[in-house]
């Protein structure tokens, strides 16, 4: 907690004044988090000021709240890209982002817990962004983008999240995820010029060659680029209590066809969604199980009990290898492939075909357990 004022005072987060007339004052409290390396031990515990921002009033003290994140088809394409021209591979961190935004709204907040004032009746008028604003995450965004445009970036149109510069053998690719950056390059001297340079406006933390990444494991070898989520898979498993279940081999039943009027509906939805989210959230490293998740999220708002079963079985069947995953083959062409397949008036409830999609570029899926590949069309079967 020391240190984290500590940290607010040095960068001038607030100035100490009284309240104006007519203006509100926004309460403060203290995060406790315990940040996990990938495999599970420590990595260090971390005390983080919030602002209530939930108590913020739109006009008053804050207008945008829109922020850019990458996306991750963007995170796959670029691993894939790097595995292919043998890209190196680097993960860096921004200590306390959010800090670093400029406020262009009068905004109060109550001294924090444990922060004794001068006079009585003070309070901090916030000149940077803090964490829980409203409006936090698009200041930092604001700072960061103007900064790498400064250094000669340029803002992917697709993904404006993506920057790069240089082009060929120079290319540098820095693709940001609110304060989590990836920077690829074949050049690991523009790496480092680049890190000394954000460094030198950030306090950037340097985490080296990328291992793991919003609950993604990365693993490299010269043969290519292997991604899975298997912490957050058993995790999942855990939390579900299906982690000593018996394995199953399909996510689905071939033949099973859902509708809404499928059996009791649940008495508690909430339990469901979450659940579905979650594995919404594993399709990432999962092609095999898209198909099953996506039929059963057509059903949030009227789940059953035979909804809830069939989530039930794409747990067990995760259960079977959990460290499944995508592949990215350090000798593959960058070929564009989709794999499509339709089923004709379908669906009970409405009658429309239903109709899968998938395009994939130069992934491969994986099974750590076998250790044997299979290709994206037969994972797509079920």
């Amino acid at each position: 907690m020391q240190a984290e004022l500590d940290a607010l005072q040095a960068n001038q987060t607030w100035e100490l004044t009284t309240l104006p007339p007519s203006k509100q004052v926004i309460g403060c409290r203290w995060v406790y988090k315990v940040k996990y390396k990938s495999d599970g031990t420590i990595e260090r515990c971390k005390a983080r000021l919030v602002v209530k921002g939930y108590t913020q009033t739109c006009g008053l003290d804050y207008i945008d709240t829109f922020n850019l994140v990458a996306k991750i088809t963007s995170i796959r394409t670029l691993l894939a890209m790097a595995a292919a021209k043998g890209w190196k591979l680097h993960q860096l961190d921004v200590n306390n982002a959010f800090l670093y935004g400029d406020l262009h709204e009068e905004v109060y907040m109550q001294l924090p817990p444990g922060f004794v004032a001068q006079h009585s009746g003070q309070v901090c008028k916030l000149t940077k962004s803090l964490f829980g604003l409203k409006q936090a995450s698009r200041q930092w965004n604001f700072k960061l983008t103007a900064k790498l445009i400064s250094l000669g970036f340029k803002q992917a149109v697709c993904d404006n999240s993506l920057f790069t510069k240089g082009s060929g053998d120079n290319l540098v690719a820095l693709l940001v995820y609110v304060d989590d950056f990836i920077l690829a390059s074949n050049d690991g001297n523009q790496i480092q010029q680049i890190k000394d340079h954000l460094h030198a406006t950030f306090q950037i933390k340097d985490l080296g060659n990328l291992r793991f990444f919003l609950g993604l494991e990365v693993a490299r070898t010269h043969k290519g680029i292997a991604i899975s989520q298997r912490k957050y898979a058993l995790d999942l498993l855990t939390e579900t209590g299906f982690l000593g279940s018996k394995p199953v081999k399909t996510p689905m039943t071939q033949t099973l066809k859902l509708s809404q009027t499928d059996d009791t509906p649940l008495e508690n939805n909430t339990q469901f969604r979450r659940l579905i989210g979650k594995l919404l959230y594993l399709t990432i490293t999962r092609p095999d199980i898209c198909f099953a998740v996506q039929q059963l999220s057509q059903f949030l708002d009227k789940p059953t009990t035979t909804h809830l079963q069939a989530a039930h079985k794409v747990l067990r069947y995760i259960k079977q290898c959990p460290a499944q995953g995508l592949f990215f083959s350090a000798k593959s062409s960058l070929r564009l492939s989709g794999f499509a397949d339709s089923d004709w008036a379908a669906c009970p409830n409405t009658r429309r075909s239903v109709t899968g999609f998938c395009m994939f570029l130069g992934e491969t899926l994986i099974s750590w357990k076998s250790k044997k590949q299979s290709t994206v069309s037969r994972a797509l079967k079920y």
